[in-house]
């Protein structure tokens, strides 16, 4: 059977389960071949479920259906299919370790036993009976699934009493650390300005709050990790949640100088990192006028430096 037939008949299943037209497409049908690794010369009644990553995806179409995606379509992958098939019930995240961060290099999918029975019987007589049955109970799936999702997120008290959630990892243990222990500690009664979330950037914003303190930033401006406004010393705290990636070196105390160089109160630098043993890989490049925070050692502070302890430096 011709790989083209095989992308053919993918896009038919897609179809017929519902999938909305931007997912009825060759990416988004290669994805689905892969999740049951239906190579071109096998039938569907011989689907399997293999976990399988974003990137393992792109290599196996590319080795069994001689496509071509960049590497920086990885994403497009993740967000306009994988995303999808997930909301429909179609696959899972994660099943193997659900509290997985999102952002891991371990991270895979599977298809959902549900759909695996159902695409073994493409082609066969019992198809559209297996179909209608499949789509009565098919938002059903998708809420059990959703709900599963949400049981392994990260609650997160605010300070002003409110909880927001936070997807599961270590980068994510640290935010709430830096919020729920940091900000008590050395801001008492601040309030949260954003967190961000290695499964949505944007994990909390209060926009309306940062804007009144002049500062306006997109999706394309770099938050740090935490932004807290401590409106008793009208400082605003950069926190920076480092696990696996850098701490406030020069350079990025560059960047956010300038994301936040309109900001009417004073701006303190911070580097939270979860324990000491990860600081010490860092601490060649922290920057100086910057303070670093350990989960570990919570109520102590390292300052780097600067004539202040604690504070903001003149722009």
């Amino acid at each position: 059977m011709s790989a083209t037939q095989k992308i053919n008949e993918a896009l038919e299943i897609l179809k017929t389960l519902g999938l909305p037209r931007a997912q009825q497409n060759e990416r988004s049908a290669l994805c689905l071949l892969a999740l049951c690794n239906m190579t071109p010369d096998l039938n569907w009644s011989q689907a399997e479920s293999p976990y399988i990553g974003i990137t393992p995806i792109m290599d196996w179409a590319k080795e069994h259906y001689a496509t071509n995606y960049a590497p920086n379509t990885r994403e497009t992958f993740r967000r306009q299919s994988m995303h999808q098939f997930m909301a429909a019930g179609i696959c899972l995240y994660n099943p193997d370790d659900p509290g997985r961060a999102v952002n891991s290099p371990k991270a895979v999918y599977q298809i959902a036993q549900e759909t695996l029975a159902l695409v073994r019987l493409y082609g066969t007589k019992r198809w559209p009976k297996v179909v209608k049955d499949f789509l009565q109970q098919q938002e059903s799936l998708a809420k059990r699934y959703a709900r599963e999702r949400d049981l392994v997120k990260i609650p997160v008290s605010l300070l002003e009493g409110t909880q927001i959630e936070l997807s599961p990892g270590t980068h994510s243990e640290l935010i709430k650390a830096i919020i729920e222990v940091f900000a008590p500690c050395f801001a008492p009664g601040s309030s949260l300005v954003y967190a961000g979330d290695t499964g949505d950037k944007w994990g909390y914003f209060d926009e309306k709050l940062l804007a009144s303190l002049g500062v306006t930033t997109d999706s394309h401006g770099k938050m740090p990790d935490v932004v807290l406004y401590y409106k008793k010393k009208d400082w605003l705290l950069l926190v920076e949640s480092v696990t696996s990636h850098g701490p406030v070196d020069g350079k990025r105390h560059d960047e956010l100088a300038v994301l936040f160089s309109d900001a009417k109160p004073g701006v303190v630098y911070v580097t939270a990192f979860p324990n000491r043993a990860t600081m010490t890989r860092y601490l060649g490049d922290i920057a100086w006028e910057t303070e670093v925070w350990v989960a570990d050692a919570p109520t102590h502070l390292i300052h780097f430096n600067g004539e202040r302890f604690l504070g903001p430096y003149e722009k």
